[in-house]
């Protein structure tokens, strides 16, 4: 599926702790990286949840949510995502509440099902309601009744949360999530940046199936990306390096800090463990500005997303905030041409 259209662009970020850094240093970049989203035009700038991960300092997500919505003025901020089974429907309502309260058209909450973490983790945050994952559709709708005027009439009540416009979004992986974003009328987020194997069977799935809510009209897709942007493809190619070794970790479970950049990969990976990180990576934008612009106009016109959200593991702060700008110029040129065409039908 292609059309014309101006695409969306948007910020995934992790609060990834360098080698060398603590997570109040990467809070800090996070902000710092958020302040640059919104002054070189991104949509929004979303944190994932995620836990027992020493790179990721993301874990207590509506928390930082507010700190980057804080120290920012117009872009939206959110979650990518809360991961439901983890928490009590009411607390995410009253969090976000709060959250859409002190920033008002600004909050987005992003929900996926999975744990975002390893099992012993998740058992450990959910204790006896381990299963609860079951629950996510039926929890879904709970969040939806909690934010609803309608329920003011309820015992049990979101106060802040009941009666706001706090858009929610269904993240996933998988068709299943796909399926359940058509059946609600939800807007769609796929994790394309690490499993990218059902991604065109999702979004096939979700657009075929999709129907229409008091929420969203029309079916909206947006594809999580990564991204390593720089002046040339030499230096985006080392840059990326930091990008595989984290991935050689999430592969082989031995999770380090996020590791410099090297010259060359041999001898860093094996040839098992090369070739599982590039399937993972299937869906990554890495090289100067033409040739991300080569890559993105395919990848638009054969999935005809509706918006992208770029994630960028770099080990250096400024090279990590130049990726990102110059992806925004290459994407805001791409749009300029399209208004000109649509303009010109």
């Amino acid at each position: 599926m292609s059309s014309i259209k101006n695409i969306a662009y948007s910020v995934l970020d992790l609060a990834t702790v360098i080698e060398g850094k603590t997570p109040a240093d990467a809070f800090v970049n996070s902000l710092s990286l958020a302040q640059a989203a919104e002054k070189f035009g991104y949509t929004r700038f979303w944190l994932a949840e995620h836990h027992n991960m020493v790179s990721v300092a993301s874990s207590a997500t509506s928390i930082l949510i507010g700190y980057i919505a804080g120290g920012t003025s117009t872009i939206r901020v959110g979650s990518g995502g809360i991961m439901l089974p983890n928490h009590a429907p009411l607390i995410v309502a009253e969090q976000f509440g709060t959250l859409a309260s002190l920033y008002p058209g600004r909050i987005d909450l992003g929900l996926g099902r999975a744990p975002g973490t390893d099992q012993v983790t998740a058992r450990a945050i959910r204790g006896d309601n381990f299963n609860t994952a079951h629950s996510f559709p039926s929890d879904v709708m709970k969040l939806q009744t909690f934010f609803s005027a309608d329920n003011s009439e309820s015992n049990v009540r979101a106060i802040p949360g009941e009666g706001l416009d706090i858009p929610i979004w269904i993240l996933g992986s998988s068709t299943d999530s796909a399926m359940l974003a058509a059946a609600m009328g939800l807007p769609y987020a796929f994790a394309s940046h690490f499993a990218p194997t059902h991604f065109l069977e999702a979004i096939r799935l979700y657009r075929e199936n999709f129907r229409p809510s008091v929420y969203l009209d029309s079916p909206y897709v947006m594809a999580c990306v990564n991204v390593v942007a720089g002046d040339t493809d030499e230096e985006a190619d080392r840059l990326v390096t930091s990008l595989y070794q984290l991935f050689i970790g999430v592969i082989t479970g031995n999770r380090k800090l996020l590791q410099p950049p090297v010259q060359s990969m041999e001898g860093i990976w094996s040839m098992q463990e090369e070739y599982a990180v590039n399937q993972m990576l299937a869906y990554s934008f890495i090289g100067g500005p033409e040739t991300i612009k080569k890559k993105m106009e395919s990848f638009l016109a054969r999935t005809g997303v509706d918006e992208i959200m770029a994630t960028s593991h770099l080990y250096d702060h400024n090279a990590r905030v130049h990726s990102y700008e110059i992806l925004a110029q290459v994407l805001g040129e791409m749009n300029a041409i399209t208004s000109e065409g649509i303009s010109s039908l």
